[in-house]
């Protein structure tokens, strides 16, 4: 049983899929990770704002991140994750709102938005990823289960994990992330 759900992980990892916007299917995971680190490569020299959201497990990974890619990458990032702040706007404008109004006030153009969500349907990552799109950001998706869901086609990368398991999803994205970010830290050295 353990034997399976490991070999289920690694052949899920071996046919991730990096797309360039909705429509160009990277030839392979290299050329993809290639491609997310030349992104936040371009958004570190000028030094923008990277915001990363989720909801439940993809949450927690946006919250790692956004500390590792500001300790270990040197970058400016921005959690959108004070309870205060996010009580406040579930309250007042409801939770399908959350990061999408912080954002109109928060995201300029030329940041970056990377945008976690397993399904890629939550209501709360569409909204804030369409106000992020009118800003004039760049965004970075990565997504699981249906290859069709709405977020995948609304990134400029896209990263679709082609597995309907939660675990399996989150654990590549994790993945994919923390390996762009010790690439950066490998290349330019941790600068904080």
């Amino acid at each position: 049983m353990i034997d399976a759900y490991v070999n289920e992980l690694i052949s899920t990892l071996e046919n991730i899929q990096i797309w360039k916007d909705a429509s160009y299917k990277l030839a392979d995971y290299a050329e993809g990770i290639k491609l997310i680190l030349d992104c936040f490569t371009t958004h570190k020299k000028k030094q923008s704002q990277v915001f990363f959201i989720g909801n439940g497990g993809s949450s927690a990974i946006a919250s790692h991140m956004t500390a590792d890619f500001m300790k270990n990458g040197g970058m400016n990032t921005y959690s959108l994750y004070d309870s205060a702040v996010t009580t406040c706007m579930g309250n007042d404008f409801g939770y399908e709102y959350i990061f999408s109004k912080p954002m109109k006030f928060l995201v300029k153009e030329n940041d970056l938005v990377v945008a976690i969500s397993s399904s890629g349907n939550s209501d709360n990552i569409i909204n804030a990823i369409k106000i992020a799109r009118d800003k004039g950001a760049d965004i970075i998706t990565l997504t699981g289960f249906k290859q069709d869901n709405k977020l995948k086609q609304l990134g400029d990368i896209n990263v679709y994990v082609p597995i309907e398991r939660y675990g399996i999803v989150e654990s590549i994205h994790n993945l994919v992330l923390q390996q762009v970010v010790d690439l950066i830290m490998e290349r330019d050295g941790v600068k904080i």
